[in-house]
């Protein structure tokens, strides 16, 4: 099943994009499930209709759903809350307890499980996900390194250890401070779910990002360093979508200034990106129901797929050079003085401005 995760700043327009993605990719004959996995779901808002957690049929051959993040973390984490809320003084109350022990990004990681279960189904061709705005997925994007780093170097040790301590503290009455086993295999389940989503989006082969991006000068340097971070976790991206570009007529009267800076970003938009650059007009009233999202699919797209791969990138690639191991990451829209390579013990270490692997 082929996997496009759409990403970008909070209100450029990623669900509209999104949604016509779809039903353009409908239209080329495929079977097609929108995921949305942000928070403040607005697939129904755009369709003019009520999409619940469940797929819901809302054009030929697409279905529509909001997954329900907090569902999705109870069904998750809900074991490993309980024990470690139970380890909490009991003078915290339950509400701040439960805030305090969800990591930043994990309900995002946590409803991204829904596409495994959408391509178990074997209904779909194409799964359209639309993200939540790009801090969110740069935080989602960080948790498996940190989970699988744990798996791979505590898990064992800690569960061995607390097999044996476990006896001990219940007979002097701290049993509460050792994890039972039903905490471990929570754990080890939860480690599968976002191993098994990380193996997804990092195959280069099916999944890739697209990125919305307003021609505004704050949007365009926030995409540019987006379009980096995806590179540094492994994540593909085949194109840039640019959304709501003034029209022509704009460029007489009040919006003439407006115009002249749009032509200055957009020109550095497609020589700053190395993917194809698709563009969709600012229209005179909101795009909302299947019909205007299917026409706006047709502006942007013209007759080809959207379900194609536009490029075929690897971000992350394993070489050799001079009889040793070559890791190469592309960066193309980093600068020299953003990136940070160091080296402790065996571990190297990248920085791109905010975001380290």
């Amino acid at each position: 099943m082929r996997v496009l995760l759409f990403t970008g700043k909070g209100g450029v327009g990623k669900t509209s994009l999104a949604l016509a993605t779809a039903l353009g990719a409908a239209e080329h004959g495929h079977r097609v499930c929108v995921l949305s996995t942000d928070a403040a779901h607005s697939l129904g808002d755009a369709l003019q209709q009520p999409i619940g957690a469940r797929p819901t049929q809302v054009a030929d051959a697409v279905w529509a759903q909001e997954v329900s993040a907090l569902a999705e973390l109870d069904r998750s984490w809900s074991t490993i809350r309980d024990w470690l809320q139970s380890l909490l003084c009991s003078d915290v109350e339950d509400l701040i307890a439960e805030e305090l022990l969800v990591l930043p990004g994990f309900e995002e990681l946590v409803a991204l499980r829904a596409v495994r279960e959408i391509e178990a189904s074997e209904r779909y061709d194409l799964c359209v996900v639309d993200c939540a705005p790009t801090g969110a997925t740069f935080r989602m994007l960080r948790l498996p390194d940190a989970l699988r780093l744990l798996m791979q170097n505590f898990w064992d040790w800690k569960r061995k250890t607390a097999r044996a301590l476990r006896p001990i503290a219940e007979r002097v009455g701290a049993g509460r401070f050792v994890a039972p086993e039903e905490v471990f295999d929570a754990f080890e389940r939860l480690y599968g779910d976002v191993e098994g989503v990380r193996q997804i989006l990092l195959d280069e082969d099916r999944t890739s990002a697209r990125l919305v991006v307003n021609p505004a000068r704050i949007v365009v340097d926030e995409t540019r360093r987006s379009f980096a971070y995806l590179c540094l976790y492994g994540l593909a991206t085949d194109a840039v979508l640019v959304n709501r570009v003034l029209p022509a007529e704009a460029s007489r009267g009040y919006f003439s200034r407006w115009v002249e800076r749009e032509r200055s970003e957009l020109a550095e938009i497609h020589s700053g990106f190395p993917v194809p650059i698709f563009a969709a007009a600012l229209h005179p009233r909101e795009l909302l129901g299947v019909d205007a999202l299917r026409a706006l699919s047709r502006e942007v797209y013209g007759a080809r797929d959207p379900a194609s791969r536009f490029v075929e990138r690897r971000p992350i690639r394993l070489g050799k050079r001079d009889g040793g191991t070559l890791l190469a990451i592309d960066m193309p829209t980093a600068c020299a003085e953003e990136i940070d390579v160091s080296l402790h013990g065996d571990e190297l270490r990248v920085v791109v401005r905010d975001v380290e692997r």
